[in-house]
């Protein structure tokens, strides 16, 4: 049973996320050959005072 993590910054639609757990779960079959009903993909959201670039949060920009 693949499981697929898809990290982003919160922020996208529910139709965003939507299409993308779609298209992942798409790929995943395409690549690997399992089953549809056997992929699973979580997508978890962070807030930009929770990621860094080059020791900088994003928030602080």
């Amino acid at each position: 049973m693949p499981y697929v993590t898809v990290k982003m910054l919160e922020g996208r639609s529910d139709e965003q996320k939507k299409a993308l757990v779609e298209k992942v779960t798409d790929a995943v079959v395409d690549t690997t050959g399992a089953s549809k009903d056997k992929v699973v993909v979580f997508i978890e959201e962070m807030s930009k005072s929770d990621y860094a670039v080059a020791g900088k949060r994003l928030s602080d920009e």
